[in-house]
């Protein structure tokens, strides 16, 4: 089945392409989309062959974690365990490029989690369409960055994403160009909080 290539506006994304989407991931599809870091691929989380099909596109193996990207901190909270500190910190980095490690709660799958420390990454992007579409879908994408392969970086540009992966995917979403700097992750999941990578967040903002 041909890419169905949307293109939505990145201030003010059209409600009606924003729900035809929705519908799409609901039932399965798997697509490329906008955030404020770069573009991304993303699933409907509860979709375990929509997962397997961007694990197969990016190449990684099972060891390798996913992002909740998700709306509000009370879509996170139902997934991760959030302490007050933990509130505090997202609220003053969110929306942002931030990706944070939290321990995860008993409404995320076990196929999504790290192992032994039962940690899930959450990440609530500046982004406007990807905001539409999680308000539309009213749950958390399931994703990960779009770099596939012998790239050294992620994609920026959705004709790009076209031209490379026409009928590997189900949906690209044309948001105008996103940079190329992934997102900051942060572990907030232990005793010790620490930036695991450095990247667009800034780390003077995360007081770590």
């Amino acid at each position: 089945m041909p890419t169905h290539y949307l293109s939505l506006h990145p201030d003010n994304p059209q409600p009606r392409l924003v729900a035809q989407i929705a519908a799409r991931i609901q039932q399965g599809a798997i697509m490329a989309y906008p955030t404020d870091s770069s573009y991304a691929l993303g699933c409907h989380l509860g979709d375990k062959e929509a997962m397997d099909r961007i694990r197969s596109l990016r190449n990684f193996g099972k060891r390798h974690l996913f992002t909740l990207v998700c709306a509000n901190m009370t879509e996170v909270a139902n997934f991760a365990r959030v302490d007050n500190w933990h509130f505090r910190l997202l609220k003053h980095t969110t929306p942002g490029p931030y990706t944070f490690l939290l321990t995860a709660s008993h409404q995320v799958p076990r196929r999504l989690l790290d192992g032994k420390r039962k940690t899930i990454g959450v990440r609530l992007p500046d982004n406007r369409i990807a905001q539409a579409l999680l308000a539309e879908l009213g749950e958390p994408i399931l994703s990960c960055t779009l770099l596939l392969p012998g790239r050294e970086l992620p994609f920026s540009e959705p004709w790009e994403i076209q031209d490379e992966l026409s009928n590997q995917l189900d949906l690209i979403i044309d948001g105008g160009p996103c940079g190329y700097e992934p997102t900051t992750v942060v572990d907030l999941s232990g005793d010790d909080p620490h930036i695991v990578r450095q990247g667009k967040g800034p780390a003077d903002a995360l007081g770590l």
